[in-house]
């Protein structure tokens, strides 16, 4: 089991490992975000749409 001590320096010591992320590489991965949630959204519209329009034709052939 670990002295007390030794596990705080052990914290600390990984802790000056730790590097922030610069407010460029912020900007940029959440532009990313939101580009690829957009993308998203609209590929499953898309699918949506091409879905509801199979479903509509489909019952509407063997309605009548």
């Amino acid at each position: 089991m670990a002295n007390p001590v030794q596990f705080i320096n052990q914290v600390r010591a990984e802790a000056a490992k730790i590097t922030w992320p610069t407010r460029r590489e912020v900007m940029t991965t959440t532009i990313m975000v939101f580009i690829m949630a957009a993308l998203t959204s609209v590929f499953f519209f898309l699918v949506d749409l091409v879905i509801r329009f199979g479903i509509t034709e489909g019952l509407q052939a063997i309605a009548g």
